[in-house]
């Protein structure tokens, strides 16, 4: 047999294995992830409640984002519009793909926040969104104050471990997007 035959039939050998290793890795049922519980202060605290718009808090969301992924090859930007948005890229067969989330903002109890998806949009492609969350978790570096639940179709900011400067916390006490009405609370331990 020629030595071009034996190397395209290692070629398409390899490229076979290839997308069989991707689709089993992509078809993985995606397993819960736990919330964790939120940080409480040890000593007691002084509370300044601050009022945002949409743009400063998609702003300081984005420093933050920005600072905790570093020199991560994937970008990842927050828009805040009348539903949050989660905009990245998936890079697939040297393709990239931009990758669009909708999630509606949900205050919990503690001042954490859920963003509960609402929508995906990869480039024309029709995927699940509980597997572009997968693939989110896996392979963007997103700060350990972000956790990706692609079985719950959701993504948590966990805001008390938030890296402020300091003891200081901040909670999320209301997010109304469609009125531009957005209440935080910082607490600052005393001395």
């Amino acid at each position: 047999m020629n030595k071009w035959k034996i190397a395209f039939f290692l070629l398409a050998a390899l490229i076979i294995t290839g997308v069989i290793a991707l689709a089993v890795w992509i078809s993985r049922p995606a397993t819960a992830v736990d919330i964790p519980s939120a940080q409480t202060m040890q000593k007691e605290a002084d509370t300044l409640t601050v009022t945002a718009t949409k743009e400063d808090l998609q702003g300081i969301a984005n420093t933050y984002i920005a600072k905790a992924i570093g020199n991560n090859r994937i970008p990842v930007d927050l828009v805040i519009e009348d539903d949050v948005l989660l905009v990245s890229e998936l890079t697939v067969f040297a393709v990239r793909l931009p990758v669009v989330m909708h999630f509606d903002p949900e205050v919990m109890e503690d001042g954490n926040l859920q963003l509960k998806q609402k929508s995906v949009e990869v480039g024309n492609l029709n995927i699940p969104p509980t597997t572009v969350l997968k693939l989110l978790g896996d392979t963007v570096d997103l700060p350990g104050w972000m956790i990706v639940r692609p079985k719950e179709e959701e993504l948590f900011v966990d805001l008390s471990r938030l890296p402020v400067s300091g003891d200081v916390k901040v909670k999320a006490k209301k997010v109304d997007l469609k009125n531009d009405d957005i209440e935080l609370e910082i607490l600052i331990p005393r001395k």
